[in-house]
């Protein structure tokens, strides 16, 4: 059954453009209102019925461990029904080599994501696209903003508008994979999975992009976190050209 498919999330990092946060704490519990950055993915892939998680931990992996391990939370109840394996992936491992590492609790099909990327992605039609093409992969292609405001400039010189960090044209990868066990024909212990392996599968026609046109972010600085917690507070995020909807309001419908 496609629902037994498990989600792979590479939790193992230590987030060193957001040590504010990761010095005390790992990058997948930081909070996004009153959940965990990790909690809010597994949400959006458990809405669509995937509910096996494969977490594959490094730094500070006992505080993720122990904080879904822990009877007495409250929040408890928000993953009672997930199945949840801690794989432990060592403390400097690149993320091919935590896939790599993970490879037994993975099986023929498997979704990988990071734990810091949000969007509004319908995975269901994401698996439909990468069963249907038949490559060893597929990425999620997303939109990213502009990293600063930008100027629009008439025929005449003249300022007529300025637009916050509007949304790019191009594509960039943005996680959110699905994989046959292909794939890992094509990883190593120390590989970086976004590096040599996806660059040879593309040159052996073995990679599809799954293009998303709605929200999707990730979590790379304290900026970002106070951005998303905004955006949980109020429904816009500040200083963007938002677009789409956040990744919690259609799990809610």
């Amino acid at each position: 059954m496609a629902e037994d498919m498990p989600v792979l999330i590479l939790a193992g990092g230590k987030g060193m453009r957001m040590r504010d946060y990761s010095d005390t704490i790992p990058k997948a519990l930081v909070p996004i209102g009153p959940y965990p950055v990790i909690v809010h993915v597994m949400k959006i892939y458990s809405f669509y019925g995937f509910r096996k998680f494969v977490i594959a931990i490094g730094h500070k992996g006992s505080m993720i461990r122990d904080f879904f391990t822990n009877p007495d939370s409250k929040e408890a109840k928000e993953w009672r029904d997930f199945e949840i394996i801690f794989s432990e992936t060592g403390e400097d491992t690149n993320t091919g080599g935590r896939v790599k590492r993970s490879e037994k609790h993975l099986g023929d099909s498997f979704f990988a994501t990071y734990c810091d990327g949000l969007a509004d992605v319908n995975i269901r039609k994401l698996l439909a696209y990468h069963m249907a093409h038949g490559k060893a992969g597929t990425l999620t292609a997303v939109h990213t903003m502009s990293p600063f405001g930008m100027v629009e400039i008439g025929k005449d010189g003249a300022v007529t508008a300025f637009k916050e960090k509007p949304f790019l044209p191009g594509y960039i990868n943005g996680g959110f994979f699905a994989f046959n066990k292909k794939v890992l024909d094509y990883l190593d212990d120390g590989c970086v999975l976004e590096e040599a392996p996806l660059r040879k599968m593309t040159a052996d026609g073995e990679l599809a992009a799954y293009r998303h046109e709605g929200f999707w972010t990730a979590m790379d600085t304290a900026k970002d976190v106070d951005r998303l917690n905004a955006l949980w507070r109020t429904g816009v995020m500040p200083h963007t050209d938002f677009r789409g909807r956040p990744p919690w309001t259609h799990l809610e419908e």
